[in-house]
């Protein structure tokens, strides 16, 4: 990382909300849709393991905070991956101490881990909560065995419904479930039977994503081979309406494009929103530890090494694993801002757009795909159809 970079890491507003995001790059099996920075133990070998991924984690950790300085206070912390759930409950609260021993974390911290459901037990909630664990984001995908086959998903469609009423038990107040729709076979029954099961849990926030062929993965190359189809974008758009009818009939609020969070009055509650996902949006400041992590601070953007040996054997010489970084043009930081802003429910607010984009957002007031609202422009329903080419028209001409 060049100097001005590092300087920039140690001259931060501490007022800005800061978060760790924590890669775990491990999963049992692959599934045909992921591009995930992910491995299983047969690509892996011998090369790295769950006890060199950490001490390399605890690594990177403490030079994050010898970067960092004065020391940030952190906000929000996630683990993702991969899964996270496969190192065990133990060895998760293992992982938080770690950061704790190194970080002060705020009073009211959302700490949370992804999980796969099969990977997870009410012993394992137990565990995480008693740890210091305050949200789980459960994978369900779908209710339904023959979706799941075609993702190439290992679960049983019930365990997630279990898993989130595990969760409930063990004190969890906020359960995310992730679905994903738009599968090839996958019809509006399926759809509806997955929402009415996901409902009938006690979760407060419902994730949602179109299934996008990546390429390079074995879903890709089947839809290039045509034993598949590619997603329909008509049966996409029917899908994401009938998502959105379902959940905001049953207290569920869409506060980003994507995500659905526990209604208080006619707003979701803030309790219930992804605090560290609102901070990705918000472009607030976190640091990615693990392999491939992406991080940004004050303005500068890195990411490590992606293979777990590489990212190890960096970090064993005590220097941190970056394969490249940047420092963000105003335009590329102004860009972005109205990228992620426009996703919001809260909206992207007036004083963000130059005179030409404020025309032109005006004019898609005029369309019916945004409405102004407190002095921000904020995607209608039919808008959030089109939330992707709404933004590129705003910053046409950039």
């Amino acid at each position: 990382m060049s100097g001005a970079a590092i300087e920039r890491l140690s001259s931060v507003n501490a007022e800005i909300p800061f978060g760790l995001y924590i890669h775990v790059p491990f999963c049992a099996t692959r599934c045909g849709y992921c591009d995930f920075n992910t491995y299983t133990a047969g690509e892996l070998g011998t090369a790295a393991s769950p006890a060199s991924w950490h001490e390399a984690v605890e690594r990177e950790l403490d030079l994050a905070v010898a970067a960092l300085s004065p020391e940030r206070e952190v906000s929000t912390i996630f683990v993702g991956g991969g899964t996270p759930s496969l190192l065990g409950a133990d060895g998760l609260v293992r992982l938080l101490d770690a950061v704790r021993r190194r970080f002060s974390l705020a009073a009211d911290a959302e700490v949370t881990t992804e999980s796969n459901p099969e990977s997870t037990s009410g012993a394992f909630f137990d565990e995480l909560r008693a740890g210091g664990f305050t949200r789980v984001s459960l994978g369900m995908q779908s209710a339904s065995e023959r979706v799941l086959r075609v993702l190439e998903r290992t679960h049983t469609p019930g365990r997630a419904l279990d898993a989130a009423r595990e969760a409930a038990a063990a004190g969890f107040e906020h359960i995310n479930l992730d679905l994903i729709y738009g599968t090839p076979g996958e019809t509006d029954a399926d759809l509806e039977a997955s929402l009415d099961a996901a409902l009938s849990t006690p979760i407060d926030h419902v994730s949602a994503y179109a299934l996008i062929v990546e390429d390079g993965t074995a879903f890709a190359r089947k839809v290039r081979r045509g034993e598949i189809p590619a997603p329909d974008d008509d049966v996409l758009a029917d899908r994401y309406r009938l998502i959105d009818e379902r959940l905001s009939a049953a207290g569920l609020g869409w506060y980003e494009v994507s995500n659905w969070a526990r209604l208080q009055g006619d707003s979701p509650d803030p309790t219930s929103e992804c605090r560290h996902n609102l901070a990705y949006w918000n472009s607030y400041d976190w640091w990615g530890l693990g392999p491939g992590a992406h991080s940004h601070v004050n303005g500068v953007r890195w990411w490590n090494r992606k293979h777990p040996a590489r990212y190890a054997a960096t970090l064993a010489d005590r220097v941190l694993p970056i394969d490249d970084h940047e420092i963000l043009a105003a335009d590329d930081a102004h860009t972005e801002r109205v990228m992620l802003l426009a996703r919001l429910r809260s909206g992207l607010s007036v004083s963000e757009l130059e005179v030409d984009e404020l025309a032109r957002a005006r004019r898609f007031v005029g369309d019916g795909l945004l409405h102004e609202a407190r002095h921000a422009f904020v995607l209608t329903d039919a808008g959030r159809l089109l939330a992707d080419a709404v933004v590129r028209d705003i910053l046409a001409g950039e």
